[in-house]
């Protein structure tokens, strides 16, 4: 079965008759779908649902649906260079970065690091992520309270981040160090 054309899943996502049960439903199908699927992510991508899932993350969505979003942006990202910079590219980093802070689940802490490790692979995304302040947020994720999963996770986008030059003297400076060290 082909996949929709981008109109519909768009209008689906964000069109002006889509309420925010609707678009749970929606994006719930395309996590499902995503998961651990290849073909389908490559159907959803070419469908252009990356702009409006990146979308979703903002503070206009419930944290339900930012989850689902992140979940399906997760598993397009994993494995596949094409959509890590579409998903830049459609300002997804600002985003993550405001759903690393203390108002967000565990869950979608681990989804916005996952996320963001395979997006700082790319020099260009290791300055923007850094300029949108991840590093005070991964550096706190590194904290006592984390789960050691994030912790690890939130260690490998630093490590990433830590490519930059400029990038180690903001990661020394958020006191990651010490963190780092204590995770030994």
């Amino acid at each position: 079965m082909p996949p929709p054309p981008r109109r519909d899943l768009r209008n689906l996502l964000l069109g002006p008759g889509s309420s925010a049960g609707v678009q749970e439903l929606a994006a719930g199908v395309l996590y499902d779908l995503a998961f651990e699927n290849a073909d389908n992510q490559i159907a959803i991508a070419a469908a252009g649902a990356i702009p409006p899932l990146v979308q979703l993350l903002g503070p206009g969505s419930s944290s339900e649906l930012q989850e689902l979003a992140a979940g399906v942006l997760f598993d397009l990202a994993a494995r596949d260079a094409d959509n890590q910079f579409t998903i830049a590219a459609a300002g997804a980093i600002s985003s993550l970065v405001q759903l690393l802070g203390p108002g967000s689940s565990s869950d979608m802490h681990n989804y916005a690091t996952g996320i963001l490790i395979t997006l700082a692979q790319n020099t260009g995304n290791q300055v923007t992520i850094a300029a949108a302040g991840a590093i005070p947020a991964l550096v706190q994720l590194l904290g006592s309270d984390s789960q050691a999963p994030l912790k690890g996770t939130a260690a490998g986008v630093l490590c990433h981040l830590a490519w930059n030059v400029d990038n180690q003297v903001m990661i020394a400076a958020a006191g990651a160090i010490p963190r780092l060290a204590a995770t030994l």
